[in-house]
């Protein structure tokens, strides 16, 4: 008898890669590391992701996906507040990235292991950094700026640089004071 396919098997691998890639990146985790994780075979993982390409895209998905849920939560707290939810946006980064452990953006430290442009990897990488920036610009647009891409730009660098300052410090570092710098570039914005 032929075994039913496993319904969580992609989900299961995706938990396992992300918790690896998180914690050590993309190119120091090999395949095998995850299947002895998982406990499976490597037909198992081979069936959901055909290389490992294809699985470090559908990990960036999933970065994507995360940070989509922040956002739209944001979204919800904050109805008909474009300008706040830009500042709570650096804040829930700020938040995130003052935590023990925190390594960085996943999404920024993948691009820095995949510098070829044509790389598939590298263009999911991209693809993200843009999805961010041009919801940044629509905030910035609803919240009526004066300069609506530069807001948005000046947004999307303090995210940057919470996430680079949180990964190199920590608690210690300024992202205590990324709010309050938010809400600074915010109001002259306006």
């Amino acid at each position: 008898m032929a075994r039913k396919p496993d319904a969580t098997a992609r989900e299961r691998i995706l938990a396992v890669a992300t918790r690896l890639f998180d914690a050590h990146g993309v190119h120091t985790v090999g395949l095998q590391q995850i299947i002895d994780e998982l406990g499976c075979g490597k037909n198992l993982l081979y069936r959901e992701f055909a290389t490992k390409d294809e699985l470090v895209v559908a990990y960036l998905e999933r970065c994507q996906h995360d940070w989509t849920s922040i956002v739209e939560r944001i979204s919800e707290e904050l109805p008909g507040d474009p300008a706040g939810q830009l500042i709570e946006i650096v804040a829930v980064v700020a938040e995130q990235a003052m935590r023990q452990g925190f390594r960085g953006c996943p999404v920024h430290n993948t691009n820095a292991e995949f510098a070829v442009a044509e790389h598939p990897v590298h263009r999911a990488c991209v693809g993200h950094f843009d999805e961010v920036r041009d919801h940044l610009y629509d905030l910035a647009v609803r919240a009526r700026a004066d300069d609506p891409r530069t807001l948005a730009d000046r947004i999307a660098l303090i995210v940057d640089g919470v996430n680079a300052n949180g990964a190199a410090l920590g608690a210690r570092g300024a992202s205590s004071v990324a709010r309050g710098l938010a809400d600074d570039v915010v109001r002259a914005a306006l």
